[in-house]
């Protein structure tokens, strides 16, 4: 990638998550923010911690690593001319214009593609052509469903804790950019690549929308736990009050676990011997391993829940997710404008071996 040339005229999570993505994996990326509003505007969505005088927040750190920035204003003939400039030599364009502001300013994709016939544009919505709603990301995840399966039975609807309908979208965003690109080598001609929040969000309800579709099953609020498995999302307190997490897939795995725990005859009982039976007696299931967990050190029954092959993890807060020697490998870090250090979590998790 070391030979791409993209421009983001993005804004927020999304788009700009796509534009990080082909940073990291060596592309000339430049971003233009709108200089008539200071930038992005993520650059004052800051932590009451955060140096109010600071030009950027930890928010838009965590999206903008290696990329070239430049405040410029569209509405001016001189900086539009500047930036369509750069775009005429471009391989990707990432846009999230709506379309009457990209028309008006000439930046729609069919204007810039007519200027350069090899140019990929990605354009993110956030609802489908003719819904103007302003697409926030709990709106998002209310509209797709996300927001009334998610929290605990009987109280209100939680949203996810980070933004995951952007990155959703973003991820969708990338693989149709990377798809075009690929039919570029053979054809020598662009694309336009779009893609709308709420249809990323739709396409992404996976077994919980088949539930629906093929069993009328309407999927509630359950917190953690699965609808088709158990034990899996339930939580229990140790000796030494760590919280530990299982996920038993099968009824193998439910045996072994009895085995850790030292109740061989809970995966005989015929509340408890198969899915289907456990989904049925699953209060009764929590109580009678409950005590258990409560006798045992966590870090000690964790290491032989590993052992034993049974798929259970320790509840960790992002300190201590960054304790872990994967998540310090997955940090970049740069120098900022003033001066500080900013870090952020890699946006790309995958390793390619050439050859």
């Amino acid at each position: 990638m070391k030979d791409l040339k993209v421009i983001e005229l993005a804004s927020v999570l999304a788009g700009p998550s796509v534009g990080m993505f082909f940073a990291e994996l060596g592309a000339s990326v430049v971003k233009i923010e709108n200089k008539t509003t200071g930038g992005d505007v993520t650059r004052q969505w800051k932590l009451p911690s955060e140096n109010p005088e600071a030009p950027q927040s930890a928010y838009w750190c965590s999206v903008n690593w290696g990329k070239k920035i430049l405040l410029k204003d569209l509405n001016d003939a001189a900086d539009r001319q500047e930036v369509l400039d750069l775009i005429r030599d471009a391989d990707v364009l990432i846009s999230n214009f709506r379309g009457a502001a990209a028309a008006r300013l000439g930046m729609d994709p069919d204007s810039l593609r007519k200027m350069n016939t090899r140019l990929v544009v990605g354009c993110i919505t956030g609802f489908p052509e003719g819904d103007p709603r302003p697409a926030y990301d709990v709106v998002l995840q209310a509209e797709a469903g996300f927001l009334y399966m998610n929290g605990e039975p009987g109280r209100q609807p939680v949203k996810m804790p980070v933004a995951l309908i952007d990155l959703l979208a973003a991820h969708q965003l990338k693989e149709g950019i990377l798809l075009a690109l690929w039919e570029r080598e053979r054809s020598g001609k662009g694309a336009t690549v779009s893609v709308s929040l709420l249809e990323a969000a739709i396409a992404s309800l996976a077994n919980q929308a088949t539930n629906w579709l093929m069993a009328g099953h309407i999927p509630s609020r359950m917190g953690n736990l699965h609808p088709n498995i158990a034990p899996y999302g339930e939580i229990f307190h140790c000796a030494d009050d760590c919280e530990l997490v299982l996920a038993v897939g099968n009824d193998k795995q439910f045996a072994l676990l009895c085995e850790v725990l030292g109740l061989p005859h809970l995966a005989t009982d015929e509340r408890f011997a198969t899915n289907q039976a456990r989904l049925q007696h699953r209060q009764a299931l929590m109580a009678a391993l409950t005590p258990a967990f409560r006798q045992c050190h966590s870090h000690q029954l964790l290491d032989r829940l590993v052992e034993a092959g049974v798929p259970a993890a320790r509840i960790r807060n992002m300190a201590q997710v960054f304790e872990m020697p994967v998540a310090k490998q997955m940090i970049l870090e740069d120098e900022l404008p003033d001066g500080s250090v900013g870090r952020r979590v890699r946006t790309v998790a995958f390793f390619r071996e050439e050859g």
